[in-house]
């Protein structure tokens, strides 16, 4: 983030630069008022009057063009930052769910940068900047007569220890409130997600109740939040608007005791406003201020614990060998192993079938093949290199996977099969379609390829949408493809055409791995691995592990894959 902000350095040094005149000409008015009073009275002089006017407005607009471009360049300054950061706040954000497992939190960077770009764009860092200007007018204060420098000084010290007052009563707040927001986050997207489920089974009302918990709370630390800022907000101007007074019935004193001129007792109310102003404008904006804080520390740790991907010797397309030696896997967020002491070896052309009672772990072990989850212990490796040796974007090209969840995107079919792929083959998409049996199903949509789906594939069966996500599984003909329970929602002339997709995905020398509960899925695999409870119960060829299970394994599955065998021969 600082290396980010760093690229700025010499827009936040215009601002400076900027602040600076800004502050000077502010000294405008205070002029204006002193020679008014000392000069223009005294000599009834209209042509000098005349003059200051025609002065006094070319500085106001000299200060207002000023005042707008610091502004304007704040805003670019906000826009920049986040076109910098936004590709790699979106890549943190996919990655969290993967790391800390499927929590509201996902979407959290992307609300810090948009807070941080909002506050850059407000009247909050204008503030920051003339802050350190407050010493000019305090020194001008001075230099009319000590005893209204004094006066300033006292006003300057109390505002500023209300500051310091404000951020340490609104820090506590404006984290629960960051908290709140994340959990009212996940209670709304979790029901727009299962909006069919609440609507059949009634839930509506007690998700809705769940809702006006967190909001109630949110609201609450919003509002404790809103009356510091407030309340101290008031104090300050309550306090400065005294300070006023005091200034300038301290400059009649002094007037009447011939110790200042009469233009002094305005001129000084008018230092002192604008000595103080920043502050008080500070304590109005410093919950934004102190949002946008706590979000770019967020930011900067999420980056720092998801660094940038690093430039890696590109290697070979894998060809030959898919090895697993003694894996354990992880879930995100957890410490127990919910896959362990895995090994096995497949050569190119096999077809694996891995078979086990719920909750055995058959899909961690899918993540963990596909790089999802990353091997806590042990090695998955591709033509030996350890997965991690393999750059993201490019083990992705060699990889296909239909999750047990198929999710698809708002697009077109094309789109989808492609894995928006911005200049795809159409040859490649169609071949993709062709192998997994749904080339002639898309060319009886109304569009064709073109079909827009809708958002997770709204308008497509369940069928459907699996079909699609075995195409865009074997979209490019990756070397490895492993698919989760891949006939959850198919026909029988889905299941066939799912059978013919793992034999070609043989034929072309690749390797597949099929996680299945229905023995139908396993028609054209020749290896099997058996799981339960996590651990590796038998492996080999699937005839040989069929006739040889063993009691603990699951006896009901393999009959089961023994009696599709026969039916199949």
């Amino acid at each position: 983030m600082a290396a980010c902000l760093a690229h700025f350095r010499r827009a936040f040094l215009a601002v400076a630069g900027f602040s600076g005149l800004i502050n000077v000409l502010m000294l405008s008015g205070s002029v204006f008022m002193l020679q008014v009073y000392d000069r223009v009275l005294p000599s009834r002089s209209v042509p000098t009057l005349v003059a200051l006017i025609l002065l006094i407005a070319i500085l106001y607009l000299f200060q207002c063009a000023l005042d707008a471009i610091r502004g304007r360049v704040l805003a670019r300054i906000g826009s920049g930052l986040d076109e910098r950061l936004s590709e790699r706040t979106y890549r943190v954000m996919s990655q969290l769910p993967l790391a800390r497992g499927r929590s509201g939190e996902a979407m959290q960077p992307v609300r810090d940068l948009d807070q941080i770009g909002s506050f850059l764009a407000s009247g909050g860092p204008p503030t920051l900047f003339d802050l350190p200007w407050m010493p000019l007018y305090l020194g001008l204060c001075f230099a009319f007569h000590p005893w209204l420098g004094l006066a300033a000084l006292i006003g300057a010290i109390l505002l500023l220890a209300l500051t310091v007052f404000t951020e340490k009563m609104v820090r506590r707040p404006a984290t629960e409130m960051s908290g709140y927001a994340g959990t009212r986050s996940n209670i709304a997207l979790a029901s727009i997600r299962n909006a069919e489920v609440l609507e059949a089974m009634g839930m509506r009302s007690t998700l809705a109740s769940r809702w006006s918990e967190a909001n109630s709370k949110y609201r609450q630390a919003q509002m404790r939040a809103s009356d510091v800022t407030g309340s101290l907000g008031a104090l300050s101007r309550g306090l400065r608007m005294l300070l006023q007074s005091v200034v300038l019935a301290i400059g009649a004193y002094l007037v009447i005791g011939q110790e200042a001129t009469p233009g002094i007792i305005i001129a000084s109310s008018i230092l002192t406003a604008r000595a103080l102003a920043p502050v008080e404008l500070a304590i109005a904006h410093w919950k934004n201020f102190l949002a946008a804080r706590q979000g770019w520390h967020r930011l900067n740790e999420l980056f720092t614990q998801f660094p940038a991907a690093e430039d890696r010797l590109q290697l070979p397309p894998p060809r030959t060998e898919l090895s697993v030696e003694g894996a354990g896997v992880v879930p995100p967020g957890e410490r127990r192993y919910v896959v362990q002491d895995i090994a096995f070896s497949l050569s190119a052309g096999s077809a694996l079938g891995v078979i086990g009672p719920s909750a055995s772990g058959k899909s961690s072990l899918a993540r963990a093949l596909v790089g999802v989850w990353p091997a806590a212990r042990g090695k998955i490796r591709l033509d030996g290199a350890a997965m991690e040796q393999w750059p993201a974007e490019a083990l992705g090209r060699h990889i296909g996977y239909l999750p047990q969840d198929v999710e698809l995107f708002a697009g077109t079919i094309a789109q989808n099969i492609a894995r928006f792929d911005p200049s795809p083959d159409p040859a490649t998409i169609i071949a993709a379609a062709k192998t997994a049996g749904m080339h002639e199903m898309i060319l009886r949509l109304p569009g064709g390829y073109q079909t827009e789906i809708g958002e997770g594939g709204a308008s497509l069966s369940a069928g459907q949408r699996q079909r699609i996500g075995l195409a865009r599984a074997l979209y490019g003909d990756p070397f490895l493809v492993v698919l989760d329970e891949p006939n959850s929602n198919l026909d029988a002339g889905g299941e066939q055409a799912l059978t013919q997709a793992i034999l070609a995905v043989k034929q072309r020398h690749g390797v597949v791995v099929v996680i299945a509960h229905r023995p139908s899925a396993l028609a054209a695999v020749d290896l099997l691995l058996v799981l339960e409870s996590g651990r590796q119960h038998a492996f080999g060829a699937r005839d040989l592990v069929v006739r040889g299970a063993i009691p603990s394994a699951p006896v009901g599955t393999l009959q089961a894959v023994a009696s599709e065998g026969k039916a199949s021969g």
